[in-house]
């Protein structure tokens, strides 16, 4: 039975799929990489490539890529700033000091 399960998938790792000749081979995108492209497109309004970056992942894969970048962000800028990251994260929605 085992061996029988060896070949069979001997038999996956050797096998290629044929792609039609001129086309392009599609790399997968992770959740971060289109989340990064995302929220640069909304930085610089740019349809486009928000659409481009949004159809890589699924919703809340790219919700949630946004929400670890954003957090990357303060905390960098807290950092940089020398201030809380919640100093940080009111200052740049325009949030009055706590």
């Amino acid at each position: 039975m085992f061996d029988r399960i060896r070949r069979y998938a001997g038999r996956l790792g050797t096998f290629t799929q044929e792609r039609p000749e001129g086309a392009r081979a599609q790399r997968a995108h992770n959740l971060f990489e289109a989340a990064a492209v995302y929220v640069a497109a909304r930085a610089e309004d740019d349809q486009d490539r928000i659409e481009e970056a949004a159809a890589w992942v699924s919703p809340e894969a790219l919700s949630f890529g946004v929400s670890e970048l954003a957090c990357r962000a303060v905390v960098a800028l807290a950092r940089e700033r020398d201030e809380t990251p919640a100093a940080v994260a009111r200052d740049l929605l325009g949030l009055p000091a706590a």
